[in-house]
């Protein structure tokens, strides 16, 4: 059998199929983490040492590479929302399938062609990020799916975000350009606010 990699050789996040391929043997491995020296994170997910990190996001990261916070997560994230949601609210493509997580995840499906306009990357650990949408995005895809999370919340969110220095009514028009759904409940929205 092939000696273990020395725990520094593996990535600060890992799997224990990435333990594996390192040389770990499962009592190798179990008795690292016995020992205090990894952190399971969730089932077959290790951490080395003691991660400062949120380690929901860290399982959601590693489980689905696509995962983009969205709708009331990414809202409280960008401080236009006063809710804290009861689960982290995810989005992936629709053409993915969501992996079971022991974080707790409400999971959204986005269409492909829309998926990845304005999404950008969040630093979850120095290695290791998940997609976040940004305000703009975000805002539009609130009044999109007004009718889960109500009229209000989107609302409040533009409310805020209009307050914010810097931000124009333009640049929101032009991400909602690509949302023809969701364009007309902009328009109106900023008709009433401005």
């Amino acid at each position: 059998m092939v000696p273990a990699a020395p725990l520094l050789d593996l990535a600060t996040v890992f799997t224990h199929a990435d333990a594996r391929r390192a040389g770990w043997s499962d009592r190798e491995l179990y008795a690292a983490r016995d020992r205090g020296e990894i952190q399971q994170v969730a089932r077959g997910i290790y951490t080395r040492g003691d991660l400062q990190a949120d380690l929901d996001l860290v399982e959601i990261a590693v489980r689905a590479t696509s995962a983009t916070l969205c709708l009331t997560t990414a809202l409280a994230h960008h401080d236009l929302t006063d809710d804290i949601p009861a689960s982290i609210n995810v989005a992936l493509p629709r053409s993915r399938r969501a992996p079971r997580t022991q974080a707790p995840v409400t999971w959204h499906r986005f269409d492909d062609d829309t998926f990845h306009i304005g999404r950008t990357k969040l630093a979850v650990t120095d290695d290791l990020t998940i997609g976040l949408y940004p305000p703009t995005r975000t805002i539009i895809d609130a009044y999109r799916l007004r009718h889960l999370y109500g009229t209000e919340q989107a609302n409040e969110a533009l409310k805020r975000w209009l307050a914010q220095p810097g931000n124009q009514p333009t640049e929101l028009l032009a991400t909602a350009h690509d949302f023809p759904a969701a364009a007309p409940a902009v328009r109106s929205a900023l008709q009433v606010l401005l």
